[in-house]
């Protein structure tokens, strides 16, 4: 390492996230739309949790999992949207190394956690059409929350496992292709050697997309096969929330890959705007989809909702 690379990772305390500086001729609608989104979603994500907390009828695994999918929701919703809408308003480009890290943390658990949810989801659906007389057995509340703390207990720990190694790194670079800060985005600015932290990451991260979408689709076609020899009505009902959970994991699971694979293209050939656009409307999606897709098409969510806001609505008057 030259003389030159060492004093400039020594002052490397702030990062530049170039994103914000691209959309700087957007900001002002983009800030509003990041507002209109986290305010939606998080309004979303809160009454699905309030509703099913305090609706007896919805102490079941399904709403359970339903509930833990919104919390998480809320955690990616809060690490991601805020900070946004603010540097935009503030004209801001900047994140401290220690805000970079915090970030990168918040982002990194969110977006491990959500998949595996959703492959524990995928698993209690198979459950309950395959198992039907066994299922209460198999999966109480209880059970799915041991599921839920283990989840986060287990990312929690690979993930600290990922900030720790990133500690070590040095910076001679300042400049993140990005909109928000995450531990990817910053293997590229190390001065020194960062094999392990390549191949912690990668083993990481496609041990838990194989394992998860390995599962989650297994699941899926056990469950259609069975929906298949049921009757017309409980055929309907069963496929009509299977479909709910497959197109949420689907839509999560496409913006993931593509904001993955952005990493893996050799940037020179990258149109930079392109580079951008991707995690910020991937990462745009992938948080505020569920929360509003899960409200829409669960009836009896849905139906809570809808009652909930009458009230509301009313005492206002």
């Amino acid at each position: 390492m030259s003389s030159s690379s060492k004093n400039v990772s020594l002052t490397v305390t702030n990062f530049v996230l170039v994103g914000l500086i691209e959309i700087e001729s957007f900001r002002y609608v983009c800030a509003v739309l990041a507002l209109a989104l986290f305010s939606v979603t998080l309004f979303m994500s809160s009454m699905i949790v309030y509703i099913t907390w305090t609706e007896k009828s919805l102490h079941e695994p399904m709403y359970i999992f339903i509930c833990i999918l919104a919390i998480n929701g809320m955690l990616g919703n809060s690490s991601y949207y805020p900070k946004l809408a603010i540097d935009l308003l503030s004209g801001c480009s900047t994140i401290s190394h220690t805000g970079c890290l915090c970030q990168s943390f918040c982002i990194q658990i969110y977006a491990s956690s959500e998949m595996y949810i959703f492959t524990a989801m995928a698993y209690d659906r198979y459950l309950a059409v395959g198992h039907p007389l066994r299922y209460h057995t198999l999966m109480t509340n209880f059970t799915t929350q041991k599921i839920s703390l283990a989840i986060y207990v287990y990312n929690g720990v690979l993930v600290i496992g990922s900030i720790l190694l990133t500690l070590r790194l040095t910076f001679c670079g300042v400049n993140i292709h990005n909109v928000y800060c995450e531990i990817l985005s910053l293997i590229p600015l190390a001065c020194n050697d960062t094999t392990i932290n390549t191949i912690y990451g990668m083993v990481y991260t496609s041990s838990f997309a194989i394992v998860c979408l390995l599962v989650t689709i297994y699941c899926y076609i056990r469950t259609v096969v069975i929906c298949l020899k049921l009757s017309a009505e409980s055929s309907q009902k069963a496929m009509h929330t299977l479909m709910t959970h497959v197109l949420v994991f689907s839509i999560y699971s496409i913006t993931l890959l593509f904001i993955t694979m952005r990493y893996r293209l050799n940037r020179s050939t990258v149109i930079t705007a392109f580079d951008i656009l991707i995690p910020l409307i991937g990462t745009s999606i992938a948080i505020s989809a569920n929360p509003l897709i899960y409200g829409m098409r669960t009836k009896v969510l849905r139906e809570k909702i809808v009652c909930n806001l009458q009230k509301i609505i009313g005492n206002a008057k």
